[in-house]
């Protein structure tokens, strides 16, 4: 199937236009008598996902034996019936009437009964993928359920992703819909390369890991790769999810990047209320790292936080948050932890060093949340209390070295001239 879309540079999509794009790229599919499931992200991810849906069970639904949705969580926490309605934008009534057949499912990744392994990439192969970084087999697990279908439709946007590189495509199965295990190794080895090498850059070793599992999946692949901009449609791709992805990542790379000429000693880095802990709201420095100064300061301001992550909280406060060489210098003491959550804590803390047991990171990382001060210690992040901040107080004010991003988490920030350690080129 060949590619198709539409998608501008210089302004957003009007609705009839989404509508004339999705409904022109179903009709190549023939689902008549197939069972499709539709895998959509969580509220974690910016997208017009309740009007895609819409449109895909108008076309679909009278012609396929079955039309069910999939929330590819990762290991987000599952999300309740009322959240799943919101983020399909589905009244209470619909749900009881339109949708009444469609089942609407969380991924459940702590489940071992709900999983099953497709495959094993051999170590060698490993090797080749990472360019010598790890020599290891992993093996590749998946949703079981993706098994009672006939096709899989990938639905959701492509934005610069600090593990992958872009988000999107073949991303929504693995980490969207796999196992731990497979989660865990491709989160650590973007942790290794490191966050500002990896992100907003499109062919990533970790991108071929990802690509690599998905071609275990048996099951017929499609995708609807989507490029937001100011919460709006500036593009949408439909065709076989590497190359949907690819042309969504293309124009993403021109919309969600902003270059600035110099660093930031202080970044207000403000949370949308779509993240509620810090393990999503890690974003906000994991976009905002390459802008902000040796030694200086960057605030994730989310004073609707109260915790650090509902599923992995209890780890991350054992460990802390540090740079990726306090644990890998200290490997024996940490490799028994979930290699995804340390990735995690690595991304959050930033690069920086770690020499003769005392860490420096690049960047101070303060906490503006509900979070407690000495959780903040105890986790090795600084605190600052959320109502001493007046955000407008940062606003306009990059002549002072001081960046106010009054959402963050979504556009990439660079420097226009940066080192290759900040992403810039080698």
């Amino acid at each position: 199937m060949q590619p198709t879309g539409i998608g501008y540079d210089n302004r957003l999509l009007t609705d009839a236009e989404v509508r004339s794009t999705v409904l022109d790229a179903l009709g190549q599919a023939d689902v008549g008598g197939r069972r499709v499931l539709v895998i959509i992200p969580d509220h974690t991810r910016t997208a017009p996902i309740g009007q895609l849906f819409r449109l895909i069970h108008q076309v679909w639904s009278p012609k396929a034996a079955q039309l069910d949705c999939l929330i590819a969580l990762g290991t987000h926490p599952p999300m309740s019936g009322e959240m799943i309605l919101q983020r399909l934008e589905m009244t209470p009534e619909e749900r009881r009437t339109t949708f009444a057949n469609t089942r609407l499912l969380n991924h459940l990744w702590k489940d071992p009964g709900a999983l099953t392994e497709i495959g094993v990439m051999s170590a060698s192969e490993i090797g080749e993928i990472t360019d010598g970084r790890f020599e290891m087999e992993v093996g590749i697990t998946v949703n079981r359920m993706i098994f009672d279908y006939d096709l899989l439709l990938i639905v959701g946007p492509v934005f610069p992703h600090e593990v992958v590189g872009f988000s999107g495509g073949n991303k929504y199965l693995f980490p969207g819909i796999a196992g731990q295990r497979i989660i865990d190794f491709f989160h650590w080895l973007g942790a290794v390369i490191t966050n500002p090498v990896i992100i907003g850059n499109k062919w990533t070793p970790v991108r071929k890991v990802v690509d690599r599992a998905a071609a275990m999946v048996s099951v017929p692949r499609l995708c609807i790769s989507l490029v937001v901009k100011e919460e709006r449609l500036a593009g949408l791709y439909f065709g076989r999810p590497e190359d949907s992805w690819s042309q969504a990542a293309d124009l993403s790379q021109k919309l969600n990047i902003v270059y600035k000429d110099k660093p930031f000693q202080t970044v207000l880095s403000c949370a949308p209320e779509m993240y509620d802990d810090i393990w999503t709201a890690g974003k906000c420095m994991y976009k905002l790292e390459p802008v902000a100064a040796d030694g200086g300061t960057l605030i994730i301001y989310a004073p609707h936080v109260t915790q650090v992550s509902v599923s992995h909280g209890a780890i991350i406060e054992r460990v802390g948050y540090h740079t990726r060489d306090y644990f890998l210098k200290q490997w024996d003491k940490f490799k028994q932890y979930p290699w995804g959550v340390l990735a995690h804590c690595t991304h959050v803390k930033g690069i920086g060093t770690f020499e003769n047991e005392v860490e420096k990171p690049r960047v101070n990382v303060v906490l503006a949340t509900q979070i407690r001060p000495e959780v903040c210690e105890k986790i090795n992040l600084g605190h600052l209390d959320p109502n001493s901040i007046r955000p407008e107080d940062y606003a306009d004010r990059e002549d002072e070295d001081v960046l106010y991003v009054p959402k963050a988490g979504e556009t990439l920030f660079r420097l226009r001239d940066a080192p290759p350690e900040l992403g810039g080129k080698v």
